[in-house]
């Protein structure tokens, strides 16, 4: 079973799920669980933070530890993928790659606000990445270039519109519209990447990794309040 964690970075895409189960954006304990669950390779894209616990480097050593190929890619993924490639973790497209050579550091760079699963988790706000790729397209001169990368880097990520960004660099409305029309999406690019990439892992797991994962007290704690809860919901049900 291949599972891929996405949302945002592939909201309206109609892309080939064919022998991969999709899930939403990934959280704390969610790789864990798709290793339970017999995952034999996984791909992450998106995820949450913020109001929740973020996917967890550990889980991802966890599921690296059992053979299984991870791959990261386009937002969460791309930062977890440059921080855990020293194990096996794969980076996927210019995104990842710009985290893992450090040519990019950043990780609101990626950020974005979106709307909930109902809605495909339809994109509230363009993630830096994006506008940086749409602005090096666009027919501007010098000086707009410059006030428009200015603007988007100066906005918190969810005010980040298309409107915001043009309004903070001081330019005419229509340049909204001549945005939109050479828009770049860079994260569902890489998205779409990875997903080709997992599905033409071959079946089966890799060789188990040399290194050791050290079973931290984290860790235990975390595998504890797991099985509790299990057990609470056994009972409750």
């Amino acid at each position: 079973m291949k599972v891929l964690f996405a949302g945002p970075s592939l909201s309206g895409q109609d892309y080939d799920r064919s022998g991969i189960e999709v899930r939403p954006p990934a959280r704390k304990g969610d790789l864990y669980r798709a290793v339970c669950d017999g995952a034999d390779a996984i791909g992450l894209v998106d995820g949450v933070f913020g109001f929740v616990a973020s996917v967890w480097h550990k889980e991802i050593l966890f599921a690296l530890k059992q053979g299984i190929p991870v791959l990261g890619a386009a937002s969460i993924g791309a930062l977890r993928a440059a921080e855990c490639a020293a194990y096996g973790m794969v980076p996927v497209g210019p995104i990842a790659e710009s985290y893992a050579t450090g040519a990019r550091g950043e990780d609101a760079d990626v950020c974005l606000a979106h709307a909930p699963a109902e809605l495909d988790f339809m994109p509230l706000s363009e993630p830096l990445v994006d506008a940086e790729a749409t602005i090096a397209v666009m027919d501007l001169t010098p000086a707009e270039a410059i006030a428009l990368r200015l603007a988007a880097n100066a906005l918190y990520f969810a005010d980040r519109t298309v409107d915001a960004m043009v309004a903070a660099a001081g330019l005419d409305p229509t340049f909204a519209d001549r945005y939109r029309m050479a828009r770049v999406r860079a994260k569902t690019a890489d998205a779409l990447l990875l997903v080709e990439r997992l599905r033409s892992l071959p079946p089966g797991r890799d060789p188990i990794p040399e290194w050791a994962f050290v079973e931290s007290e984290p860790w235990r704690l975390y595998l504890g309040e797991l099985h509790q809860a299990a057990g609470r919901a056994e009972t409750a049900a």
